[in-house]
This record gives C-alpha cells, structure tokens and sequence, in this order.
C-alpha cells in the first residue's frame, strides 16, 4: 500500500508552502499520521513536526441535458498538511 499519492500544487498550498514551511499531499485514505510522517521523512529526507489530516468529501454535481437529468460525483479522499522542520524544505518540483 503506497501512503503518498500526490502532493497538492495550488496556489493556497504553495503559499502555505512558502510562508509556513508546510506541504501538502493527497495520501491513502487508511493512513494515520504516524504512517504519513514516516512516509515523508523516508521519501524526502526531511523532520516532520507536525501532520494534520482532513477527510475531503465528493463534490456532487446535476446537469440537464437534452437525454435527461445526469448526476455524478468526484471520488472522496484524504489530505495531509505535513509541518517540516525549521530550516528544512521539500522541493516538490525537481522530478518535473
């Protein structure tokens, strides 16, 4: 089971990124915070002093179209704000 899918490159959390010294990343739903600053530190090479993690809820949607009402949804997911030591950055870019 791989914890880490992808980190988030928004604006929001390249400014967090930024000015905070705190990333983000798309992980497993399963996943608990000990399992995620495991597998940052192993992944990147960097201490991690905080993780805090939120469920993201599927965004519903309804369109009219000419064959009828059509709903769907996006895929529920889990979400990682990990706080990275004072000094120490992750460079989410060098593998582009």
């Amino acid at each position: 089971m791989s914890i880490l899918i992808k980190p988030v490159i928004t604006e929001k959390a390249t400014a967090d990124s930024e000015m905070n010294n705190r990333f983000t990343f798309v992980v497993s739903n399963k996943a608990n915070k000990i399992q995620i600053k495991d597998a940052i530190e192993s992944a990147y090479g960097v201490s991690v002093t905080n993780v805090r993690t939120m469920n993201v809820r599927p965004d519903r949607k309804t369109r009219f179209t000419k064959s009828g009402m059509i709903t769907g949804k996006t895929k529920a997911y889990k979400k990682a704000v990990v706080q990275v030591a004072e000094g120490e950055t992750i460079d989410l870019y060098s593998n582009l």
